[in-house]
C-alpha cells in the first residue's frame, strides 16, 4: 500500500446527499491553452472525465472497505482552451461489483506545482447537478447497481464545452476525510471499436402478452438489498422494450454505417466479437424520439438480443429532443456482441455504433506468441481477449452480470497476467485489498469474503474460495518475491485456518462446512453435504501452501494426515474417488456419489498421482475428456463443466507431459466458444457470460507450449 496525498483538494459531494441513492454531480475546469496539465482523481462510486466533449477516461481502480485509489491522468497540452469535465455518480447501494459507502469526489488539476482547480479548496471547480440522468432506475443486476436512463434537450452537452454555458450550479460541501492510496494498477486502454454490420432491421408490434411484459427480470430492493422499489422507479428501459416485439424486415448483413433507424422499428448490430466498454451512439434525431440500446453476448431465437438476458437489466434508455445531432456515450461499462437499437415513436439518422473498450493496456502484453494453425490462434486471441476484459483494475469473473473480485477465478487469471505480462501488478492489489481493512465486512470472523471488493450483506461466503486465496497466494510469492505481503497476510490467514478447525471431525476432516459450499457448476455441487470429500482434498491442499508459506511443519504433517484419512475413507473398490458422506444413525456412511470433477481434484490437490493410482489416471485421460458424450462411457459419472473441472484436467495434461492430447482438449473445449464471441466462457455452453476472467487461463498453456515448456 503506497499512500497518496493531493496537493490541495479534499472529499466533497452535494450538500446533504452523500447517502442519498443513484446521485450525480458535474464538476468543470478550463485549462489555459499552451499548458500541460495533470489530474489526480479518486472517487465512490464511479466517475467518467471528458475533455472538449469528448470521452477521456473514467474509474476510480477499486479498493477495500475505507480505502480510495487514486488515479494520475496527464492531459494534453493544446493550442485552444480545453474544457475538462468529471461526471461522478454516487451508487449508495450494496452490490458485488461496488461497495456501499457515502459517495465523494475528490479531485485537482495541476500545471506543474501551480493548482487550476481543487475540489474542496481554492480555486474550485465549477459545480453543477447532471440533471439530465434518471436517478430513479432499477438496479442493472443483483451483482450490479443501477442502469441508465437519460433525458436530454439540445442543450445538453454544453456544460462539457463551452465554459461560458452554466446550467443549475449545486452546492459542495466537505466530507468525512478518507484513506487515499496510489493506484498501483495499470491504466485502461479506451480503443474504439466500431460494429461491423446491421444484422437485421425491422418493425415494433405493441406486444399484447402481458406474461412476457411480467419477464423484465427485476431484482426488486427489499430486505438487505438496497435500490429503488419498481413502483419508485422513474424509467424502467427492459419493461417498456417488452411492450414491443421485433418483427424482421430486411435481413443482413448490411453497412453499420448511416444506418436509418425507421419509425417504430428496429436495428440489429453486429461488433464481431463480444467487447466491453462503454457503448457510443452518435446519431441525428430530426425530431423527438425515445431510444433503446438492448446489448447481450448472444441473440434469441428471433435474431435479437433479448431484454433480460442473463438476469441483467442489459437495457439503455435515451429520450432525445428533435433537431440536432448527438453524441452519447453510457456511463457504466457493458459486454455485448449484439446490439439492438429500438424506436418505438419516431426514428432517428444512425452514423456509428462504437464502443470505448475498457481493457488492460495493449502494451502489457509483453509475451504474447504465435501458434502454429489458426485453430489454436484463434482460441488463443481468445484467451487474451478474455483477461484484458476481465483484468481492468481487480481481477473480475465477468465484465458484464457482475464485474466482481472472486476468489478461485483470481487463482486461475492471476496465473494469466504473469504468463502475459511478466508481471502481477493486478493480482497484488487484488491480493492486497482483502488485507486492507482491520476487519472484513459481512463475513464471520477468521473467514474471507468470496468475492472483493464488495458487499455480502446477507452474511453468505464460499469456504472453498477462501482456501483458494492462500493457494493463490503461494503462487503469488514465488511469482512476484513479495515477501512483505506474504508476512502482511500471516495474521489474516492463521485467522482462517482457525475458523475452519471448529469443522473437523474425528478423521480430521472438514464435516457441515456453513454457508455456500462450492465445488463446480455440476452435479459434484450436489453431494457437498456432510463430508464432501473434494473439499478436504483443498483443505489439504490449503493447509500445505500455509505450511510452504510461513515454514510450519506442524500443518504440513496434518495435511498429509487429512490426505491419507481421504484415501482411506473415500478411495471406491473400483479405483475411483467417492464425492461425499452423510450422516445415518450417527455413523458417516460412504455414498455412492462420484463424480469426474472429485477425480481431477484429488490429482490436483495431492491426493492422487499418476504414481499412486495410475489404473484411475489412465481412465481419467483416456475414457473421459470432450468426447465423453459421444463415446458414453462412464455414463453414471456425471460430467464436469468448464469452471473448474474441465481447467483441472487440462492443467494435469500439461503437468504430466500429456501436451499433444492437451492440445487437442484445447481446441475441443474452446474453439467453438472462440469462433462464436471471440472469448472464453463460463460454462461449455453459452448460457451465463460467455467471457469469464478464469477462462483466459487457456492462454497460460499455449504460452508455455509455444516456449517448449508445455
Amino acid at each position: 500500500m503506497q499512500p497518496f496525498s493531493f496537493v490541495q483538494a479534499s472529499p466533497v459531494w452535494i450538500a446533504g446527499e452523500d447517502a442519498a441513492l443513484n446521485t450525480s454531480v458535474l464538476l468543470r475546469a478550463v485549462i489555459p491553452q499552451d499548458t500541460g496539465a495533470t489530474l489526480h482523481i479518486a472517487a465512490h462510486s464511479r466517475y467518467q472525465v471528458f475533455l472538449n466533449g469528448a470521452f477521456f477516461a473514467e474509474g476510480p481502480a477499486r479498493a477495500a472497505h475505507g480505502f480510495y485509489r487514486v488515479s494520475v491522468y496527464d492531459l494534453p497540452r493544446a493550442a485552444a482552451p480545453s474544457v475538462l469535465t468529471v461526471l461522478a455518480v454516487g451508487y449508495n447501494v450494496n452490490s458485488f461489483s461496488v461497495w456501499d459507502a457515502p459517495a465523494f469526489v475528490c479531485a485537482e488539476l495541476l500545471s506543474g506545482e501551480t493548482v487550476l482547480a481543487a475540489t474542496g479548496a481554492a480555486p474550485g471547480f465549477e459545480a453543477f447537478y447532471e440533471t439530465h440522468r434518471v436517478r430513479k432506475t432499477p438496479r442493472f443486476s443483483f451483482q450490479r447497481p443501477a442502469t441508465e436512463a437519460y433525458v436530454y434537450d439540445l442543450s445538453y452537452d454544453l456544460v462539457r464545452k463551452d465554459p461560458s454555458y452554466c446550467p443549475a450550479p449545486c452546492t459542495l460541501e466537505n466530507t468525512a476525510p478518507k484513506t487515499f492510496i496510489r493506484r498501483d494498477v495499470p491504466y485502461c486502454d479506451y480503443e474504439e471499436r466500431c460494429a461491423k454490420t446491421v444484422l437485421r432491421c425491422g418493425k415494433l408490434v405493441r406486444e399484447t402478452d402481458l406474461k412476457r411484459r411480467r419477464n423484465d427480470r427485476m431484482h426488486q430492493p427489499g430486505g438487505d438489498l438496497k435500490g429503488w422499489r419498481k413502483k419508485e422507479l422513474e424509467a424502467f428501459p427492459v419493461h417498456e422494450v417488452l411492450a414491443y416485439s421485433p418483427r424482421t424486415k430486411q435481413q443482413g448483413p448490411l453497412p453499420a454505417a448511416d444506418a436509418i433507424l425507421p419509425a417504430k422499428g428496429f436495428l440489429v448490430y453486429d461488433m464481431g466479437v463480444n467487447t466491453s466498454g462503454f457503448l457510443r451512439l452518435k446519431l441525428n434525431a430530426p425530431e423527438d424520439v425515445t431510444l433503446y440500446a438492448v446489448f447481450s453476448e448472444k441473440v434469441g431465437e428471433n435474431g435479437v438480443p433479448e431484454p433480460g438476458a442473463d438476469n441483467c437489466q442489459n437495457c439503455v434508455k435515451w429520450t432525445l429532443a428533435g433537431g440536432r445531432d448527438y453524441d452519447l456515450v453510457t456511463f457504466a461499462p457493458y459486454t455485448f456482441r449484439y446490439l439492438a437499437l429500438y424506436a418505438p415513436g419516431a426514428g432517428a439518422e444512425i452514423e456509428r455504433v462504437s464502443q470505448f473498450t475498457e481493457t488492460y493496456p495493449a502494451a502489457g502484453l509483453k509475451n504474447l506468441v504465435k501458434m502454429p494453425d489458426d485453430d489454436l490462434q484463434t482460441v488463443y486471441d481468445a484467451a487474451v481477449e478474455t483477461f484484458r476484459q476481465n483484468a481492468t483494475d481487480i481481477f473480475m469473473d465477468c465484465p458484464s452480470r457482475e464485474r466482481a473480485g472472486w476468489l478461485c477465478d483470481s487463482f486461475f487469471t492471476a496465473r494469466t497476467e504473469y504468463a502475459l505480462t511478466g508481471e502481477s501488478k493486478v493480482e497484488r492489489a487484488f491480493l492486497e485489498n482483502f488485507l486492507l481493512p482491520e476487519a472484513l465486512p459481512h463475513v464471520p470472523a477468521g473467514m474471507l469474503p468470496m468475492c472483493y471488493p464488495g458487499d455480502h450483506v446477507g452474511g453468505g461466503y464460499i469456504p472453498n474460495w477462501a482456501m483458494w486465496y492462500v493457494l493463490e497466494m503461494e503462487e503469488y510469492e514465488k511469482r512476484s518475491g513479495d515477501r512483505a505481503l506474504i508476512d502482511r497476510a500471516k495474521t489474516r490467514l492463521y485467522a482462517l485456518k482457525d475458523f475452519f478447525t471448529k469443522y473437523e471431525n474425528a478423521d480430521g476432516l472438514l464435516q457441515n462446512l456453513e454457508s455456500w459450499v462450492f465445488i463446480e457448476w455440476s452435479a459434484a455441487n450436489d453431494y457437498v453435504q456432510d463430508v464432501n470429500y473434494p473439499s478436504n482434498m483443498l483443505y489439504a491442499r490449503f493447509l500445505e501452501a500455509l505450511a510452504n508459506l510461513y515454514g510450519d511443519e506442524t500443518l504440513r504433517l496434518k495435511s498429509a494426515r487429512i490426505k491419507a484419512a481421504i484415501r482411506r475413507l473415500a478411495l471406491r473398490d473400483d479405483g475411483f474417488f467417492a464425492d461425499n458422506a452423510v450422516l445415518k444413525n450417527g455413523a458417516l456412511q460412504r455414498t455412492d456419489n462420484h463424480t469426474e470433477t472429485a477425480q481431477y481434484y484429488a490429482f490436483f490437490m495431492g491426493v492422487a498421482s499418476p504414481e499412486t493410482d495410475p489404473a484411475l489416471f489412465e481412465t481419467m485421460f483416456t475414457a473421459f475428456g470432450p468426447r465423453r458424450k459421444e463415446t458414453g462411457a462412464y455414463p453414471d459419472m456425471p460430467a464436469s463443466n468448464a469452471f473448474i473441472g474441465n481447467f483441472l484436467r487440462v492443467d494435469l495434461l500439461f503437468r504430466y507431459g500429456r501436451t499433444q492430447q492437451a492440445l487437442d482438449e484445447i481446441r475441443a473445449f474452446f474453439l467453438p466458444m472462440a469462433q462464436q464471441t471471440g472469448t472464453l466462457w463460463e460454462n461449455m455452453t453459452d448460457f451465463a457470460s460467455c467471457c469469464h476472467g478464469f477462462a483466459s487461463h487457456v492462454a497460460v498453456w499455449l504460452n508455455a507450449f509455444a516456449n517448449g515448456n508445455g
